[in-house]
């Protein structure tokens, strides 16, 4: 095989040879048989069960059903934006913290981040919307969703950065630092670029899992694309269509996210190797 079309699979595995190849084909068949009977078993249930009918569809046939959902996504997409923003502020002071060369402070950001990356995001989100208010913190509907989303990516975040600056080669701290450079300039300057450009395809992802954990606003009645779904299910009580195109919306989304990643994960590839 080339090395110019070699991919991280072809570096990681052996390539399977001539058996277990058709394994694989006997195996992939068998399973796409499996899958479309399942799927045309489930289709006919619906079928059964009239949730195919038309009158369950044609509400998308009209203009306002599609600008309803249009705003219940842009809501989605300003959530995640601004999570996304605040996670990485926020991972990036925890980040720091960790790698500090004080031993409090770098205990205490570690504890953070365990307990960040270990509470669900939903008893976050119930923090903020249950319990904040009885201390006086009485916040929109907006923040209610957006700080427990970020505050739930932000010790993912730290340590994704955190694995980044620690693959940049010490060398280049060393040659900073001959160049008569300071701790900070050298982090700032030399270090923290490089570790960035590393692991932006790993934040790409996260941000697949900060636009999940929006679904997350009707506890906090915030109208995003979720909740408004739920509002053409309860005037027009089609479970199925609502759900089955808010799910193709979200796939569309996270598939373009994830394209992005791939995309920029291809221009720090190994010399020889592909990514796929």
């Amino acid at each position: 095989m080339s090395t110019a079309n070699r991919s991280i699979r072809d570096v990681l595995y052996e390539p399977p040879g001539p058996k277990t190849r058709r394994r694989i084909r006997i195996a992939t068949a068998v399973s796409i048989v499996v899958i479309v009977v399942l799927v045309a078993e489930v289709v006919r249930q619906f079928y059964i069960a009239g949730q195919l009918s038309p009158k369950y569809w044609s509400l998308f046939a009209r203009y306002t059903t599609w600008r309803f959902l249009g705003r219940g996504l842009a809501g989605t997409m300003e959530v995640a934006v601004a999570a996304s923003a605040v996670a990485f502020a926020a991972g990036l002071v925890l980040m720091l913290g960790r790698i500090s060369r004080y031993k409090i402070l770098r205990g205490l950001s570690t504890a953070l981040i365990e307990i960040t990356r270990g509470i669900p995001t939903l008893l976050f989100i119930y923090f903020f919307f249950l319990l904040a208010p009885q201390f006086g913190l009485k916040l929109p509907a907006f923040w209610k969703i957006t700080l427990p989303v970020a505050i739930s990516a932000a010790g993912v975040v730290a340590e994704v950065l955190r694995s980044g600056v620690n693959a940049v080669p010490k060398g280049q701290t060393e040659a900073a630092v001959s160049l008569g450079m300071r701790g900070g300039s050298v982090f700032f300057k030399i270090v923290f670029p490089q570790g960035l450009r590393y692991v932006v395809p790993a934040l790409i992802s996260e941000i697949v899992i900060v636009l999940k954990d929006t679904t997350f606003a009707y506890v906090v009645n915030y109208s995003d694309l979720m909740q408004n779904a739920k509002v053409l299910i309860s005037n027009y009580d089609a479970l199925l269509s609502v759900y089955l195109v808010t799910a193709v919306i979200y796939i569309l989304i996270n598939y373009l996210l994830h394209r992005l990643s791939v995309r920029i994960a291809g221009r720090n590839r190994i010399p020889g190797v592909t990514i796929e």
